[in-house]
């Protein structure tokens, strides 16, 4: 087991790059099919599937997580968007593939879960949110929206000016102007996003028995702010005790990175109305039983079609919101809101119900997901996760041994690298301009003592365990410095690229509306797999799915 003193330059040999079972399907014909759900900045402590007291409403995720593995202390490996999407893909952390910023780009080298799933035979496809720079399909065989977010170098960071406020960072407008609404690009998006998903399922539920097994990764936007949503998510709240924050910090007393945070969102200069905070909380309340409702639409169409027994369901997001807690809104930080996931995994055929308590990282979810398929991975190849089948097959969890996870962050809001390790009951964050913080959740579940200067024995052996290990694991200066490189870099070739004519990154989603529905042009068999589903014999009585054809549009076709 990791103890405090000691980090493994590698993740243990009994969980990182473990070979396949060989308990699961050995043919394409019989491998599960995988649906991988992620919502945006969901905030895992606000969850009532981990907070019983929790006002939001999601019968939908709690009904996946009582047939699930609920993993109840799963950490992102970066609290911004980019970073963490391209680590939750890659299993690597951001230092290792440079993932700094919301405008750092992933190289293409870089193998990712789709890579791996295709590998082994699987139809991998993207609907929604991934928030890749430059290169848009990361091993995704297709992808059946754009993203919602730019993937340029326009959103890059700027550490040589670390006091300017950049126009894109985020401000109060989110608070001060939440409420309902009938449409947002949010609103637009994900609804692009739900119609090609359950497009997608239902064309995959039509086809030949012996055709690939898929993996189709959801990604909503919700409950990512701006802090509004339809109205008739927000009425679901009319009349319901909304919380303020647990947690208020004065300015002068917040630690310094949570000063700048502050700074770098506006909240130095203004300082929201309490009745701002309650809409805003509202709207990210009703937003998030809108991802509800979504994760309860895609598992309907499963069950409807046939195919929720043979496919793995996965529910997570790429880091949470700090919500007013602490005064702190968005994300950008390691406190619990900002940090925490929902990592769920529901294989009923295969697996238990049970509640994992251990700490997790989402960069666990490439390894498990080619562990759960039956493939394997190249263990010369770089990776940080650890794959979570043990957990999944264990009783309990409680035999496993590892308990660390590493993160890394080095966006807006910090001057230098960010770094966190979890491991017991402790949390270690430490960055070189800032004073060291520890805290003690099992006890201090709050993050309001921090036990880095403290003077009990037991306390500071920890304490001193984590100093070693973490000035052992990151070389700060040269993480510094590869950093600053990047930014710079970025800077110059985009104030390039926006001089002259402007050629976008963004993906351009690949549909042909001639070679869709009814035409004269495509084969008889390819009409009859659109046709009616479930297919039926002439006379009306439904026939095995998948096996029979139906009436493609007309008759006598």
């Amino acid at each position: 087991m990791d103890s405090p003193d000691t980090a493994p330059s590698t993740p243990p040999s009994s969980l990182a790059n473990s070979p396949p079972t060989g308990q699961w399907p050995l043919t394409d014909s019989k491998k599960p099919n995988v649906v991988v759900i992620f919502a945006d900045q969901i905030s895992a402590p606000l969850l009532h599937i981990h907070n019983a007291a929790s006002p939001i409403k999601t019968p939908h995720i709690d009904a996946l997580a009582a047939r699930s593995t609920v993993f109840s202390s799963a950490y992102c490996a970066a609290p911004l968007c980019a970073p963490s999407r391209s680590s939750l893909c890659t299993g690597q952390l951001p230092t290792k593939i440079g993932a700094w910023d919301n405008a750092s780009p992933l190289g293409c080298d870089v193998p990712t879960y789709a890579h791996y799933l295709r590998r082994e035979g699987y139809e991998t496809v993207l609907a929604g949110k991934m928030h890749f720079i430059g290169e848009q399909l990361h091993g995704f065989e297709e992808r059946l929206t754009s993203d919602i977010y730019p993937g340029d170098f326009g959103w890059s960071v700027n550490w040589d000016e670390p006091d300017r406020r950049l126009e894109w960072y985020h401000n109060t407008s989110s608070i001060n102007q939440a409420g309902p609404c009938i449409r947002s690009n949010q609103l637009d998006f994900d609804e692009e996003v739900m119609f090609k998903s359950t497009r997608y399922l239902y064309a995959a539920a039509r086809r030949k028995p012996s055709d690939r097994p898929f993996c189709l990764t959801v990604s909503l936007t919700h409950p990512h702010d701006p802090y509004t949503i339809h109205k008739k998510y927000w009425d679901r709240y009319e009349n319901q005790d909304i919380p303020m924050p647990d947690v208020n910090i004065p300015d002068e007393d917040q630690d310094p990175h949570s000063k700048r945070l502050l700074h770098v969102e506006g909240l130095t200069e203004e300082k929201p109305p309490d009745e701002a905070i309650l809409r805003a909380r509202r709207a990210y309340f009703g937003a998030v039983s809108y991802v509800d409702d979504n994760v309860g639409r895609i598992l309907e169409v499963l069950r409807e079609c046939g195919l929720d027994e043979n496919t793995i369901v996965i529910f997570s997001a790429d880091h949470g919101d700090m919500l007013g807690e602490r005064g702190l809104w968005y994300k950008m930080s390691w406190f619990e809101g900002s940090a925490r996931v929902p990592l769920l995994i529901s294989h009923p055929q295969r697996f238990t119900t049970k509640t994992i308590p251990q700490n997790v990282s989402s960069l666990d979810l490439l390894p498990t997901l080619v562990d759960l398929v039956g493939g394997s991975i190249d263990s010369r190849l770089p990776l940080d996760g650890n794959s979570l089948l043990p957990y999944l097959e264990s009783a309990n969890g409680l035999d496993i041994i590892n308990d660390t996870v590493y993160g890394e962050y080095a966006g807006e809001g910090t001057i230098a690298p960010l770094m966190m390790i979890r491991r017991g009951p402790w949390k270690f964050v430490t960055c070189p301009v800032d004073p060291p913080q520890l805290f003690n959740l099992r006890t201090d579940p709050k993050e309001l003592q921090n036990l880095a200067t403290s003077q009990t024995p037991e306390v500071r052996n920890v304490f001193t365990s984590f100093v070693k290990e973490a000035n052992e694991r990151w070389n700060f200066t040269n993480i510094h410095d590869e950093v600053l490189r990047s930014q710079r870099s970025r800077r110059v070739c985009w104030d390039a690229l926006t001089r002259g004519r402007f050629e976008s990154w963004d993906y351009q989603p690949k549909e042909e509306a001639r070679e869709k529905y009814i035409r004269s042009n495509v084969p008889l068999d390819e009409l009859e797999l659109r046709a009616r589903y479930p297919p039926v014999d002439h006379l009306g009585h439904e026939l095995p799915r998948g096996k029979a054809k139906g009436v493609a549009g007309s008759y006598n076709q």
